[in-house]
């Protein structure tokens, strides 16, 4: 899996075929984005301790895993819908799923995110990183263009992000609250 990974950050488009056509790979795309975020949480909890924040650490670390599973499941069937509906991609959701899991990789420069100063941006470089990894994951996997599969990845980003602002609205009192303690 370890391997997959890395090939899937070095934007290895063989990868991301492999994947995209072994069903037996999705529960372990699951699992990638669980490790990555559990990794990039563990950075943020840092941060959160080294703040003297202890509340705030575990609700960040549960509430970021969450965050990254429900925000992959959204992305994905946003990708799914846009993808096949609009731009006429082949694929299936499981496709997708393995696909997408798998490019969450870079995601994992998040567990910088402690460190001051320079953490906030190797955190985004990895964000940025995982989107284009994305753009690869959705071409291979619905078989279209790149032009093609940039709109559907930044269609399926921006309504992952409302969802996230939503369930952020929702849940974040409580969050807040606790981090307080």
């Amino acid at each position: 899996m370890l391997q997959k990974m890395i090939r899937a950050a070095m934007l290895d488009v063989n990868l991301y075929e492999e994947v995209e056509a072994d069903e037996s790979l999705t529960t372990e795309a699951i699992t990638v984005v669980v490790i990555v975020s559990v990794i990039a949480g563990l950075g943020g909890a840092l941060a959160d301790l080294f703040a003297g924040r202890p509340g705030a650490m575990i609700m960040g670390l549960i509430g970021g895993i969450i965050m990254a599973l429900v925000g992959y499941f959204v992305w994905s069937f946003v990708v799914y819908i846009v993808g096949v509906n609009l731009f006429h991609g082949t694929a299936d959701y499981g496709e997708l799923l393995r696909t997408i899991g798998y490019a969450y990789s870079p995601n994992v420069l998040g567990f910088f995110s402690f460190i001051p100063i320079l953490g906030w941006l190797i955190a985004l470089v990895g964000s940025i990183w995982a989107l284009v990894a994305g753009v690869i994951a959705v071409r291979q996997a619905l078989d279209f263009d790149t032009t093609k599969a940039v709109l559907t990845v930044v269609i399926g980003w921006v309504v992952m992000m409302i969802v996230a602002a939503i369930i952020a609205g929702i849940f974040g009192l409580g969050a807040v609250t606790m981090g307080s303690l």
